[in-house]
């Protein structure tokens, strides 16, 4: 680069010379035509000297650009460079994994038995539910390790660690990253894009648990074994649309679930944005079991159909939420159960067609009211409706009591990476018993830790 710089001045000192050299013939009077043609000849041959020793430097300078660097293995280890080294470095960590765990843990003040708690007419499947046991307790722990693959894909490994001492694959995916403008292609295991809050991981959650209509229609978060793709449309306005084809609960060559959703937002002014979304999920192979209020045990064989309306406003003064924001955000549900009902499969063990319409809701608001203080309220509840029974209605013993919680949330965050908290909730769940829970939780988060969603 340096020849290349001085060959560059030197044709330029060279140039100047020569057009200086010809002033002499000029200042001792009028040029004649010839010595004018003559001096615009020796431009034009300098000139074009100039630009082809000019091209043919810029072309060793990319000849040598791309020529592949010496094995750093033939070098002798005291030889490389600080320079170099850092080079080398920069590009094989590119593609080694980011490597990054978080820690959590609870404290749970329980009124009632927490085994008594349930959403059994629900049917959520299996899931993480209710509020969990009283007293000290290992919250779970995420191990996430996320890479660059090659210019074109991206992967990411979430395994979550019980207290159980069991480890689960959370998420296991595959994601492009340059393939079409806005178009971004996901594969593997994977948190559904159902709603707002369903995407994200627990530890970024504003409060100790999950809403009651996200544990009674999705057993506390949806994941997929399957396919997700995302298109963000070029517009002024943020737009995306998504689509998903999941494994389900069924075992055969086909999809058994299915989700579209759609959201847009933006901004106003400078102190506020939203979002707003909908989606719409298709289940069928479904299984499921509960007992009822009378013991006996019942089982649902069909289909579901979801619908999920979603809304998130945030305000910070001038954009800067560093001192003091506001966030509030909130879901719809609609569920819409179809299929056969096997009611008492201890006894009767009767069977006929089912449908069961259910809805809920959750809306909370987040206010930061100083740095690393905020304080939170939500409400969120779920109303069972009334279920077509058919033949079964003398045998199924349905509870129309709907469950309903109020929670107050008061955290701390010394820094990005640690959080404490301390949340009561007000919860009617059981139709009989109140139940206050006051809960204390800490998370830290080691390691590399890329931002959240919005």
């Amino acid at each position: 680069m340096t020849s290349f710089l001085f060959h560059r001045s030197s044709l330029s000192l060279a140039v100047a010379l020569s057009c200086l050299s010809a002033q002499p013939v000029l200042a001792n009077g009028p040029a004649s035509p010839a010595d004018i043609q003559r001096l615009q000849q020796e431009l034009r041959e300098l000139r074009q000297q100039y630009e082809g020793r000019l091209q043919h430097l810029e072309q060793q300078l990319q000849q040598a650009l791309q020529r592949p660097a010496p094995s750093t293995a033939a070098a002798p280890q005291d030889a490389t460079t600080p320079g170099t080294a850092q080079a080398g470095n920069a590009s094989a960590n590119r593609y080694n994994p980011a490597i990054s765990l978080v820690l959590s843990g609870v404290y749970a003040h329980l009124q009632q038995d927490p085994g008594t708690w349930g959403l059994g007419q629900f049917m959520p499947g299996d899931g993480e539910l209710g509020p969990g046991e009283k007293g000290l307790r290992l919250g779970e722990s995420e191990l996430r390790l996320s890479a660059s693959i090659d210019p074109w894909w991206s992967g990411v490994l979430n395994l979550a660690l019980t207290p159980e001492n069991e480890a689960e694959v959370e998420e296991a995916f595959v994601q492009s990253t340059a393939l079409l403008d806005g178009l971004t292609l996901k594969a593997g295991r994977f948190r559904s894009g159902l709603g707002y809050l369903n995407e994200q991981h627990p530890h970024t959650w504003d409060f100790v648990d999950a809403p009651l209509p996200q544990q009674a229609f999705l057993a506390g978060g949806l994941g997929h074994d399957g396919l997700q793709a995302r298109l963000l449309l070029p517009t002024e306005q943020f737009v995306e649309l998504g689509a998903e084809a999941g494994r389900g609960a069924t075992a055969d060559n086909g999809a058994g679930s299915t989700l579209v959703f759609a959201r847009t937002g933006g901004d106003i002014g400078t102190s506020h944005n939203w979002r707003l979304g909908v989606s719409h999920l298709w289940e069928r192979g479904l299984s499921r079991s509960w007992e009822d209020a009378a013991g006996l045990n019942h089982a649902f064989e069909g289909r579901s159909r979801l619908w999920a309306i979603d809304g998130v406003w945030k305000w910070a003064p001038n954009g800067n939420a560093k001192s003091t924001s506001f966030k509030l955000q909130g879901e719809v549900y609609q569920r819409d159960l179809t299929g056969d009902l096997q009611a008492d499969t201890a006894g009767a063990a009767s069977t006929d067609a089912f449908g069961h319409k259910a809805r809920g809701y959750y809306v909370q608001g987040v206010y930061q009211f100083a740095p690393r203080w905020r304080l939170g309220l939500r409400h969120d509840e779920v109303s069972p409706g009334t279920p077509m029974l058919g033949a079964n209605t003398g045998l199924v013993s349905w509870n129309d009591h709907t469950p309903q919680r109020q929670s107050l949330m008061l955290d701390y965050a010394p820094s990005e990476f640690s959080r404490w908290r301390v949340q009561v909730n007000n919860d009617r769940v059981r139709s009989d018993l109140r139940d206050t829970q006051v809960f204390l939780q800490y998370q830290m988060s080691l390691g590399a830790h890329g931002a959240h969603s919005y």
